[in-house]
């Protein structure tokens, strides 16, 4: 939402602040902070007994405190309140963008496409969604994605009418035609394995306990593939078939050191899926690589680049194509 690229947020992304943030650190370039101290001497002046509180707790307050000891700490204060500040700065600028676009709505129905099978309801879903202002219109591209890709071959698919309504949006056919273009690039004919309704046995008793669980966040259900395969690889049980590798014919011991590197580039759910598969299993390092970090965006320029175009976009049937281009 924010665009952020190589750990950065651009500062024509942020209504607030006119820098460039570092959005896991604390660094800052620019330089409003020594302007702003400069203008606000008085100010700081007239906090300094909240300041030395701070800095030295148990004390009592007054303006004639040791200013030796308060400039020795003031810049590890003056780093601390910093990095709060840019923190708020960038959960206000998320939270802003997230009411005006509807992102909580939009989130919501774009984890039930992925992991639920209902499709009646997943078409009045994005149908509403689609007539609602709010929407932006790459978000509700998105929406129309992900309905064609998990029900494509559905008897009763409603995506010609998805794609007459997002025609009625107003935008122009740029979107509509990269629906048919990542369906052309990622469709049920090209892929690998079954994204949406998996046929391992162990997988379908997994999903069946979890509906009987029943959903704790309806925002975080979906999990990457790639989590699922460390997983399997991690106890020992990835199928040789999919996965061959050298070495002997079987895995003795536990893989220890698994390096993870995808052309083409990772996502940000799979970095998040990797961190908490390190954190769950002790003694063993997982590494994550890639081209690239995706976002929609970035993703969408690249299917383009591929050559992935997209035919008529009131066609949702293309012709086969051959699986070696994925």
């Amino acid at each position: 939402m924010l665009g952020v690229n190589e750990k950065y947020i651009p500062s024509r992304n942020l209504l607030v602040m006119r820098e460039i943030l570092w959005v896991p650190g604390i660094k800052v370039s620019g330089p409003l902070h020594r302007v702003w101290i400069a203008g606000n001497l008085y100010s700081l002046w007239l906090a300094a007994p909240t300041f030395y509180l701070l800095l030295f707790p148990g004390s009592t307050p007054c303006l004639s405190f040791p200013s030796q000891a308060f400039v020795e700490n003031y810049p590890q204060f003056k780093k601390m309140s910093g990095t709060v500040s840019k923190h708020v700065t960038v959960v206000g600028e998320l939270s802003r963008l997230v009411a005006e676009r509807n992102l909580l709505e939009v989130s919501e129905v774009e984890q039930e496409l992925a992991c639920q099978s209902d499709h009646s309801s997943a078409l009045q879903s994005v149908r509403r969604l689609l007539q609602s202002p709010r929407v932006s219109e790459l978000d509700a591209a998105r929406l129309v994605m992900l309905y064609a890709l998990r029900y494509e071959r559905h008897g009763s698919s409603g995506l010609p009418a998805l794609l007459e309504e997002l025609r009625g949006r107003g935008g122009t056919d740029r979107y509509r035609k990269l629906v048919s273009a990542v369906v052309e690039y990622g469709g049920k004919r090209v892929r690998g394995s079954d994204l949406f309704s998996p046929k391992d046995a162990v997988a379908i008793t997994k999903q069946f306990l979890k509906g009987l669980k029943g959903i704790e966040n309806v925002y975080t259900q979906h999990q990457p593939l790639l989590q699922e395969t460390l997983d399997q690889l991690i106890k020992g049980k990835l199928k040789d078939s999919q996965y061959p590798y050298l070495g002997p014919n079987t895995l003795r011991d536990r893989p220890q050191d698994i390096i993870v590197f995808l052309i083409g580039g990772a996502t940000y759910e799979e970095a998040l899926a990797v961190f908490n598969l390190n954190r769950s299993n002790p003694g063993v390092r997982i590494v994550l690589g890639g081209t690239t970090i995706h976002n929609t965006r970035s993703f969408l320029e690249e299917v383009t680049a591929a050559g992935f175009r997209g035919r008529s976009a009131d066609s949702s049937q293309l012709p086969p194509r051959s699986s070696s281009r994925r």
